[in-house]
């Protein structure tokens, strides 16, 4: 019997039905009786058609309360679905049979309870754990009623795959009777997995139908029937549903939680290849029991609503030309391509092509087809280079997680991209190793046997370019890459969460580049000093000899005046891009140049530099170091690169105003915000009326094909159609200038309406004995006080409240634009990103800042 009410269910949907059983394994004549959560009388009752039905399937050792939150939704937005949730047999509350249930006994099952329902129209199926096979056997059998497929935290066990560890513990004789059965180990193994943890009130409603040993027999048969061996009875079953899952042409949605020691990301890989056409969300920090953890009703019930339609895109500024192409076209060209300065080296561009090409045909040998993601952590110089055009040669998808994401961002980024090779320097291959990081190991240097053996290394890129160049290979040996497949799979600096993949196709990346020499005159003949990593991809695809600074990819900081001169003068550069963090650096250390480097940096006609935005008096600095250059700070993101620009001369006549002025949009690009209402949300339509604040929104043909495995992510950034939603917030002004304003994030939702951070910060800054400043909230939305932490010069020696002078400084700085503040706080150093070294944490501030101004001891933000 039910003993609810329980958290979250209303008693209405709460039925029991009694149904013939057509199970082989039942004796003929056999009816049970069925708990099931059923919204079907409420609709009827209010006189609503259903658009559809939700079948969904718990898995062990849950019940259909998994699935609570489902009809909340429903309830909450009045939307026309009926939802059905099962008690399995001998599971929940429905009735325990006696019988030895396997999978297709419960496949069986579920169809007899379905034709008892009579369900005949359009059915998703919904499953989890073990009920998401369960589903996707009901799926097979059914495909005249089969609407779509939702899956969390599942799998169809291919052969070869072992069990996971901890269900081969549960299903070991010396501990299956005791664990899953005779006590209530399992269950609450299970529920601890929850993460942050189970309310004590929810833990009780899923033990509440398995509090006796006898209720728990359907446990320990679950845990029993799992066919990890290719002799168990199940084999069949499942071997015949797995197969069954490549046919199914429906619309997937795949919602997982990567932190589940059960079922890790190696089997969402596998749903991905079973079902290609699924949108994909993985919920970071989430584990096994994902719908506990996260929200999954809302990106359901939007992804039914999305049906098949796409975000409309802007058109490429001319035809695609592919990235190789430059390659390509230079076969007989014996100057220099790529440069590296430590140790001294380069490859002309006959030589660059011909390596690729090699590399290419190496890399196929072993496996990597169109489609094929490569995980390359090689710092930039000659061996990127070379990797990342072979991989486009052969339409092979690289992912490029840099070491500036930390070691624990490059893991989860690694593991959400899911690589099917991963080739990396030794530092790349001991991590790999100790953190399991997917992907054939592949060593882009020869390694000692043992080394190699112990690391699990199956290949090196030497071995991989001789054994392509025994071939010599021609490029014209290779098909072309399909312009809207993928391409490349790029890392969000982690600044305001956990890093995005966005992923990019070869015309998408292909106008990027022509977006850069449209807007900057960018050609053959160019010379570039790359210093920031990604433009390692870009510099021969527009046919500029590149070289990388010798520095520290991962720390932005530790390019040097002279490095940067040496690198310019190793290849007589005419352009230069550097972060601002890495430029602050270059300013402090230029004293140490001697007379023939500054001269290299004379030469440079282009200085760009973007990541963070740069006040006017560094640039003022930078373009007395690069006299000659005109300095551009483009305006931009991982998702579009770059969006705006505007020099040196154009921040002058911009002057002082509320944000950051990044200029006018680049060829190709438009620019729109949605303007924020009185609570700080944006509209939900563009505009490009002067003077509003409101979110950015973009459009051109290089923003990226969308967020890897993020579809909730995706969604929300285009939810408004034709625009990418980048999250930061400005206004345009009457010359249709964008001025930055910070990140909608960031937004202080006040009393008297939204405060955008950045005139505050600016004004703080004006002060003398000021640095950087961060305007972050305290208190709830709707009334949140700004609190400024800041740093100094020079800097504090610890943190905690200003003086009173230097606060009331401060203060009078920032009322002047109408700002209230009602503390300032200083730090030695302002926590900021690892890879840019200059986007600072806000978030973690505000917290920060809440709980000094609480009282108690005052600790390092």
């Amino acid at each position: 019997m039910v003993t609810g009410p329980f958290p979250g269910v209303a008693e209405q949907h709460s039925r029991h039905l009694t149904i013939p059983s057509t199970s082989l394994v039942d004796v003929p004549g056999t009816s049970h009786r069925w708990h099931l959560l059923d919204n079907g009388a409420e609709l009827e009752a209010a006189g609503i058609t259903p658009a559809g039905t939700l079948l969904c399937v718990h898995g062990n050792p849950t019940w259909s309360y998994l699935w609570r939150s489902l009809f909340s939704h429903v309830s909450q937005h009045a939307l026309p679905w009926r939802i059905i949730a099962v008690d399995q047999l001998d599971m929940g509350f429905s009735e325990r049979t006696g019988v030895f249930r396997r999978l297709a006994d419960r496949v069986n099952d579920l169809g007899d309870l379905t034709d008892a329902l009579g369900l005949d129209g359009p059915v998703t199926t919904v499953g989890h754990d073990w009920g998401g096979i369960i589903s996707l056997g009901w799926a097979a059998a059914h495909r005249e009623q089969l609407a779509g497929v939702v899956l969390t935290n599942t799998a169809v066990h291919p052969a070869g795959f072992e069990l996971p560890a901890a269900l081969q513990l549960a299903s070991h004789p010396a501990v299956h009777g005791w664990g899953t059965t005779s006590t209530d180990a399992f269950l609450r193994v299970t529920h601890s997995l929850a993460t942050p943890a189970l309310a004590p009130e929810i833990r009780e409603a899923y033990m509440a139908p398995y509090t006796t040993a006898a209720q728990r027999t359907g446990v320990g048969n679950f845990v029993a029937d799992i066919p990890f061996a290719a002799d168990h009875p199940s084999r069949p079953a499942l071997d015949s549903i797995s197969a069954a899952v490549r046919e199914l042409t429906v619309p997937a949605l795949l919602l997982w939680g990567p932190k589940d020691p059960v079922f890790s990301d190696r089997y969402l890989r596998d749903l991905m290849d079973r079902l290609p056409q699924a949108k994909v969300h993985r919920f970071e920090g989430a584990g096994h029991l994902v719908a506990e953890d996260r929200d999954i009703a809302t990106p359901i019930f939007q992804w039914l609503a999305a049906g098949a339609g796409d975000a409309a895109r802007a058109a490429s500024l001319q035809d695609y030309r592919p990235m190789l192409a430059q390659l390509d076209e230079r076969t007989a060209d014996h100057s220099a391509a790529v440069v590296d300065v430590n140790p001294p080296r380069s490859l002309s561009w006959a030589q660059l092509g011909q390596r690729v090409n090699d590399l290419a045909r190496g890399l196929e040998q072993i496996g990597v087809r169109p489609g094929s993601r490569v995980n390359l952590l090689v710092p930039p110089g000659i061996e990127l280079t070379t990797l990342i055009y072979a991989c486009l040669r052969l339409g092979a998808v690289i992912v490029v997680a840099d070491a500036g994401l930390g070691t624990k961002g490059l893991g989860r980024a690694i593991k959400g991209a899911g690589p099917q090779f991963l080739i990396g320097i030794q530092r790349a291959l001991i991590g790999a190793k100790a953190l399991n990081w997917p992907g054939t190991r592949i060593a882009a240097t020869q390694l000692p046997p043992v080394l190699a053996k112990v690391l699990g290394v199956e290949h090196t890129v030497p071995e991989l370019l001789a054994a392509g160049a025994a071939g010599a290979p021609a490029a014209a040996d290779f098909t072309p890459a399909d312009p809207d497949a993928d391409a490349a799979v790029l890392f969000t600096s982690g600044s305001t969460g956990p890093a995005k993949g966005v992923v990019y196709t070869h015309r998408q990346l292909a106008a990027m580049r022509d977006t850069l020499a449209a807007t900057y005159g960018l050609e053959p003949g160019s010379a570039l000093v790359a210093g920031f990593a990604p433009f390692a991809l870009l510099g021969p695809a527009l046919g500029a000899t590149s070289v990388t600074p010798d520095m520290d990819v991962t720390s932005p900081k530790t390019l040097t005046a002279a490095a940067l001169a040496d690198a310019a003068a190793a290849v007589d550069a005419t352009v230069v891009f550097a972060s601002p963090a890495a430029l602050a650096n270059v300013l402090e250390t230029r004293d140490q140049l001697t007379g023939a480097q500054r001269r290299a940096l004379q030469k440079v006609s282009l200085l760009l530099s973007a990541g963070a935005p740069i006040p006017e008096p560094l640039l003022a600095e930078v373009q007395q170091l690069a006299p000659n250059a005109a300095v551009h700070t483009p305006y931009g993101m991982t998702e579009a690169l770059p969006v705006t620009d505007i020099d040196l001369a154009g921040i002058r006549a911009a002057g002082a105003g509320n944000g950051v002025c990044v200029g006018t949009p680049v060829a190709g690009a438009s620019v729109a915000v949605a303007v924020l209402d009185a609570e700080g949300e944006p509209a939900t339509e563009p505009s490009t009326e002067p003077g509003l604040t409101g979110e950015i929104l973009v459009r051109a043909p290089h923003v990226k094909d969308r967020y890897d495995r993020l579809w909730i992510t995706e969604q929300h950034s285009t939810s408004i159609p034709g625009w990418h939603r980048t999250g930061d917030v400005g206004h345009l002004d009457a010359q249709g200038r964008l001025w930055v304003e910070g990140r909608l994030g960031h937004v202080l939702r006040t009393a008297s309406g939204p405060l955008t951070p950045v005139e505050a910060e600016h004004l703080a800054q004006s002060v003398p004995g000021a640095g950087r400043a961060a305007l972050v909230p305290v208190g709830p939305a709707g009334a949140q006080r700004a609190v400024l932490v800041m740093e100094t010069v020079p800097p504090a020696r610890k943190p905690g409240p200003a003086n009173p002078e230097f606060s009331g400084q401060v203060r009078a700085a920032v009322a002047a634009a109408g700002i209230e503040v009602c503390a300032v706080l200083v730090v030695p150093e302002l926590p900021t990103d690892i890879r840019h070294n200059s986007k600072i944490d806000r978030a973690h501030l505000a917290g920060w800042a809440a709980a000094t101004l609480a009282g108690g001891r005052i600790r390092k933000p």
